[in-house]
């Protein structure tokens, strides 16, 4: 499988996190808030089609809305290969992690 970039590891996690709420606007707002950064709506976009073509995420059309112009909003959901990919990337997180602590703390002194 893959390596997921960063950016594609934290869309993953929001749409696992925001559930039956999970469309674009969301997991942007939510990685902005996360991240404190600004990110553009582009850049979330992006690896959201990126992560559907590559069989991560399912994409479903919501219900229309004169709200919203009659389009409807574009939910997105975990598949079991975007699972996957995220327990992938948390195992290689966590190995890479494993004993900087202590090497951080013997820099300090």
């Amino acid at each position: 499988m893959e390596m997921l970039t960063r950016l594609e590891e934290l869309v993953l996690i929001a749409v696992l996190k925001l559930k039956n709420e999970a469309y674009g606007t969301a997991v942007f707002n939510h990685i902005a808030s996360l991240t404190g950064r600004d990110v553009t709506v582009s850049s979330v976009y992006f690896p959201l089609e990126r992560l559907v073509r590559r069989g991560c995420l399912q994409a479903l059309q919501g219900e229309s809305t004169p709200k919203r112009g009659g389009m409807g909003k574009r939910y997105y959901r975990l598949t079991e290969s975007g699972l996957a990919a995220l327990e992938q990337s948390r195992a290689l997180n966590l190995a890479a992690w494993r004993g900087v602590a202590a090497l951080l703390k013997s820099a300090e002194a």
